[in-house]
C-alpha cells in the first residue's frame, strides 16, 4: 500500500510526509479566518477568557467545566494575543495544521507514504476542516490529540517502554481535558491493543512485519503468551495517570450536564446519515469522503483495521449514548474525520499521485461553495445569521452620553448581550437593567433589576436590542420590562432591521 516513492525527487526535510498537509491546511484554513463574526460559541470563549482568574474558576463549578481546560489555555492567549477574531481562531488554525501533519504521519506509518500524503492533503481541502479551524472553540485541539494520542500508541506498540506510554498517557490526557465526549476513541485504542496483543511482535496489525520476534517466539517457549500480555498491561499501567488527570473534570461535568445540553436532542437514525455531510460541511464532499473511506478501508485489509476503528467506534458509542440521553452533537465527532481521510488515503494509494491528488483537487473544488458561505457565517443553516456587528454598529453610530442598553431576551444561548459588548466594546451604553453580571454568576448571563421601571427612571434614551427581525420591537418584550417601555413615556424612534436581530432607538 506504501507503493509509489512520493520523496523520490525531493531534498531533505522536503521530502517529509507530514509537511505538504500542515502548509496546505495552513495555507487554506488561513485564508479569510477573521472574516465571519464570532458566532454564539465563539462569544461564550471569548466571554469566559477574558474573565479574572478568579471568576474563571467559579465558572468551572457552574457551567461548561468540560470546557474549562480549554477556557484556561484561552485566557492566557487573549492576554497575549488580543481577541480579534483573528487571534481568538489562530490557536485552532494551528492545531489544525498541526492535526494533518501528524495524521500523514500515521498515514505513513500504518498504510504506507502515499496514502499518509493523500490523507493529509485531502483533510486540508474539506469545508469541515477549515470551519474548525476559524473557529475559537476546542474542537481542532481534539482533532491534534485524537490523532497524536493513535500515532504514540502505535509507537508504543511497536517498541514499548516507559518513555513511550508515557508519551501516549500525556495525549490521552490532553484528549480528555480538550472534550471528553473524544475519550469514546479509546475503544479503539483498547481493539489495537488487544489485537497487537495476539500478533507475535506485539505490533499493531499492518505495521512492520517482526519476522525476527517469531522466530524467537517459535524457539523460546511461553513467550509469545508473554507477549501478548504486555501490551494490554501497558496501555492500561499508561491509562492510570490520565485518569487520575480527568476523574475531577468528568465528576463537575456530569454534574452539569442537564443545564449544559438542555438544547440537545435524543439521537436518531437519520442523524447517522447526515453525519457525513454535517463533519465535513458539504452534503457532496461528505459522501465523496464516506465512499473514498469504505473503499480504503476494503482494499487496506489488516493495516486498515486501526483507523477504521478510530472512524467507526466514537461514532457508534456516541450514538448509542445519544438514544439515551441527549449527547449527540455531530461536531462533538470532528475528531474522526482525520482517520476517514487516511481511509480515503488508502484507497487512492493504489492509483498514480497525479490520478490521487486530482481526487483531492475534486473534494476541494465541491466543497469551494461551503467554504465560501462558511467565511460568512458559521451559523447553521448559513442563513440563519446573527449580525451581531451590524446591530453594534447601528448603536455605535448613533449613540450619545448618557444613552442607556436593553436586551431582550436575556436568557437563553442567542447571547445578545455579549455580541453586542464584543463588538461596541466600552463604548457599549451602560446596561441599564444588569444588576448581577456573569462574572459573579459564573456563567453566561446577568440577573436584570427586578423593577425595570425604577431602573430605567432616569433614562431618557433606550437602545432596545431584541432577537429576530421585528416590525414592533417594544412588543416582543415580555413582563414588566416590556410594560416599563411601553408604558412609561417611551416613544420608538427608529428600528434597523439586522439579520436575526433587530435593533430600536426609544426616546422620552
Amino acid at each position: 500500500m506504501g507503493g509509489l516513492p512520493v520523496r523520490r525527487h525531493l531534498p531533505g526535510w522536503l521530502g517529509a510526509v507530514w509537511l505538504w498537509p500542515t502548509l496546505a491546511t495552513l495555507a487554506v484554513t488561513g485564508a479569510g479566518i477573521g472574516s465571519a463574526q464570532p458566532w454564539r460559541d465563539e462569544l461564550a470563549t471569548w466571554s469566559a477568557a477574558t474573565r479574572p482568574l478568579g471568576d474563571l474558576a467559579r465558572m468551572a463549578g457552574t457551567i461548561d467545566a468540560a470546557t474549562w481546560p480549554y477556557y484556561l489555555f484561552m485566557h492566557g492567549w487573549v492576554t497575549l494575543c488580543g481577541d480579534s477574531p483573528a487571534a481568538l481562531r489562530l490557536p485552532s488554525a494551528l492545531a489544525m495544521a498541526g492535526t494533518a501533519g501528524l495524521a500523514a504521519a500515521l498515514g505513513a506509518r500504518l498504510l504506507g507514504r502515499h496514502a499518509g500524503l493523500t490523507g493529509g492533503l485531502l483533510f486540508a481541502a474539506l469545508p469541515g476542516t477549515s470551519r474548525y479551524a476559524q473557529e475559537a472553540r476546542p474542537y481542532a485541539f481534539v482533532a491534534l490529540f485524537a490523532v497524536l494520542a493513535t500515532l504514540l500508541l502505535v509507537r508504543a506498540l511497536e517498541r514499548p517502554g516507559w518513555r513511550r506510554w508515557a508519551g501516549y498517557a500525556a495525549a490521552v490526557a490532553a484528549l480528555g481535558l480538550a472534550h471528553l465526549v473524544a475519550l469514546t476513541l479509546l475503544a479503539a485504542h483498547a481493539a489495537a491493543v488487544l489485537a497487537a496483543g495476539r500478533t507475535s511482535s506485539g505490533a499493531v496489525p499492518g505495521t512492520a512485519d517482526r519476522a525476527t520476534h517469531g522466530a524467537a517466539d517459535r524457539a523460546i517457549p511461553g513467550t509469545a503468551d508473554r507477549r501478548s500480555r504486555r501490551p494490554v498491561w501497558g496501555w492500561l499501567l499508561a491509562l492510570l495517570p490520565a485518569a487520575v488527570v480527568l476523574t475531577p473534570l468528568v465528576l463537575l461535568a456530569a454534574g452539569q450536564r442537564g443545564r449544559q445540553l438542555d438544547w440537545v436532542d435524543q439521537a436518531r437514525p437519520a442523524d447517522l446519515v447526515a453525519l457525513p455531510g454535517a463533519l465535513t460541511q458539504s452534503g457532496a464532499v461528505g459522501g465523496l469522503l464516506l465512499g473514498l473511506a469504505a473503499l480504503g478501508a476494503a482494499r487496506s485489509g489488516r493495516a486498515g483495521l486501526l483507523p477504521a476503528a478510530c472512524l467507526v467506534l466514537p461514532v457508534a458509542l456516541v450514538f448509542l449514548a445519544g438514544l439515551a440521553v441527549p449527547l449527540w452533537v455531530p461536531r462533538y465527532l470532528f475528531f474522526v474525520v482525520p482517520f476517514a481521510c487516511l481511509l480515503a488515503g488508502a484507497a487512492l494509494a493504489t492509483a498514480a499521485l497525479p490520478a490521487a491528488l486530482a481526487v483531492v483537487l475534486l473534494a476541494g473544488l465541491l466543497g469551494l461553495p461551503d467554504q465560501a458561505a462558511l467565511r460568512h457565517s458559521h451559523e447553521w443553516p448559513r442563513g440563519a445569521l446573527v449580525d451581531y456587528r451590524g446591530a453594534a454598529r447601528v448603536i455605535d453610530a448613533g449613540r450619545r452620553p448618557g444613552d442607556v442598553i436593553v436586551f431582550s431576551p436575556r436568557d437563553g444561548w442567542l447571547f445578545t448581550d455579549l455580541g453586542i459588548g464584543y463588538h461596541l466594546g466600552d463604548r457599549q451604553p451602560r446596561d441599564a437593567l444588569a444588576v448581577r453580571g456573569r462574572d459573579a454568576r459564573g456563567d453566561y448571563w446577568a440577573d436584570e433589576c427586578p423593577d425595570p421601571a425604577a431602573c430605567l427612571a432616569g433614562a431618557r434614551r433606550v437602545w432596545l436590542v431584541v432577537a429576530g427581525r421585528r416590525t414592533d420591537p417594544v412588543a416582543a418584550v415580555p413582563g414588566a420590562k416590556g410594560a416599563a417601555l411601553r408604558d412609561d413615556g417611551f416613544a420608538v424612534e427608529r428600528v434597523w432591521q439586522r439579520p436575526g436581530l433587530t435593533v430600536a432607538l426609544l426616546t422620552r
